[in-house]
């Protein structure tokens, strides 16, 4: 089995939709933490307005202030070309550019069509010109709760367009908890496919139960970079009633117990994961930060000694 890459995407993607705001000393400390588990990724903040997204307004103060650590790439996400411009004096590791192949969702969402978004995003290609890499994330790449199905037809042309701009990367997204397994992996093998070259990363929401099994999917027909958030924040405002991301230490667990190499100090993480209900006020649903890995046994009720020694 190869090498797992993940991506920590709680700090923007979870973070984005709290309501109450978390203060910057939290964010910095959660992402210091966080780099020292071992992830390829970590998607920091967001340079939107603050206006649109009050819960980064912090983005600057944040990039400035958090400790680097060897070996991670600190991703920020960018609607625009001022973002890509504040982004830049950051010192961004790459930029992560959205959105929707889903006409209806990329209107509610980003209130502009699918062509006027694709042409801001190479405006923002164009400027950063190879100087930073760039992701691109395809949302809805898997569904959309407004129209239905997308055809991976469709989904393939958006990538091409991006792939024929010279992008580092894509991120296929699962933006509310649409996907299943089967249809995961005909996607996992059309993509690499139609793009070898390209760091191909698959994200996926909780939002019906499948999160884990779709994780399993991808890993399993070959995709081998993954999104995750720690605790399971996040979520999308047009799938009522959902759930957030896939969680990031229920899903390297359970890959790590099956033997793949994820990269992660999963003790480590879990530690940090532990620490979410207090960074955010409530309740996580994540799972193993509760229950514990399947390898932390527990000492037998102190009858079973003396039944052992009576059925001996």
């Amino acid at each position: 089995m190869g090498a797992l890459f993940f991506n920590e995407v709680a700090t923007r993607d979870g973070f984005q939709n709290e309501a109450r705001f978390i203060a910057t000393d939290d964010k910095v400390a959660l992402v210091d933490a966080l780099g020292e588990c071992g992830y390829a990724k970590i998607e920091v903040t967001s340079f939107t307005s603050p206006k649109a997204i009050p819960m980064l307004r912090d983005a600057e103060e944040v990039m400035g202030r958090i400790h680097r650590a060897p070996g991670v790439e600190y991703t920020v996400l960018v609607p625009n070309l001022r973002g890509a411009e504040r982004a830049l004096e950051s010192r961004a590791d790459e930029l992560n550019l959205v959105m929707s192949v889903s006409e209806t969702h990329n209107l509610a969402n980003l209130r502009m069509p699918r062509d006027k978004s694709f042409a801001a995003l190479s405006e923002v290609i164009r400027h950063v010109d190879g100087g930073t890499p760039i992701n691109v994330s395809l949302s809805c790449g898997f569904g959309c709760p407004m129209e239905g199905d997308v055809p991976q037809g469709e989904l393939l042309r958006w990538a091409e367009r991006f792939a024929g701009l010279g992008v580092r990367g894509l991120t296929i997204c699962d933006t509310t908890g649409m996907a299943h397994p089967a249809q995961v992996s005909r996607m996992a093998e059309a993509l690499q496919q139609h793009f070898p070259a390209l760091q191909l990363t698959l994200h996926f929401h909780n939002t019906r139960g499948m999160g884990l099994a779709n994780v399993l999917a991808a890993v399993q027909s070959g995709i081998t970079r993954l999104d995750g958030s720690l605790g399971g924040l996040g979520g999308c405002p047009y799938a009522p009633g959902a759930s957030g991301n896939v969680t990031s230490e229920d899903a390297i667990h359970m890959l790590d117990a099956m033997g793949y190499d994820t990269g992660i100090n999963l003790p480590k993480l879990l530690a940090v994961a532990r620490m979410m209900p207090q960074i955010v006020g409530h309740d996580v649903p994540g799972q193993v930060a509760k229950a514990g890995r399947i390898t932390d046994l527990h000492p037998a009720p102190s009858f079973v000694a003396s039944l052992r020694a009576q059925f001996a």
